[in-house]
């Protein structure tokens, strides 16, 4: 599992030219299942993706096409994490410790 953090590095207005662009690649990645919970963060300076997926590379190409990416307008951290415990919703995504 995987959680994404984007950091805005343009003022708001800038990011916001994108929003409709960025909801429908959300959307997108949702059908797929790749996105589990995405909202923005508070103070708005940016927002959050906890995600899934067969590894850091195809995370790292989904984040390469979001059009906040492709206009510049944030960064990604990306952390890996071994989701050992869920909500009984997230069970089928549990790992084990090995």
């Amino acid at each position: 599992m995987f959680v994404l953090e984007l950091t805005y590095t343009k003022p708001l207005d800038a990011v916001d030219a994108l929003l409709a662009e960025h909801v429908a690649w959300l959307e997108e990645q949702y059908e797929k299942g790749v996105f589990l919970a995405s909202g923005r963060k508070e103070p708005r300076d940016g927002g959050v993706i906890l995600a899934v997926a067969e590894d850091r590379a195809r995370v790292e190409e989904v984040v390469a096409s979001d059009p906040f990416t492709l206009g510049g307008v944030c960064t990604y951290r990306v952390t890996e994490f071994i989701a050992t415990k869920t909500v009984p919703e997230l069970a089928r995504y549990r790992q084990t410790l090995g």
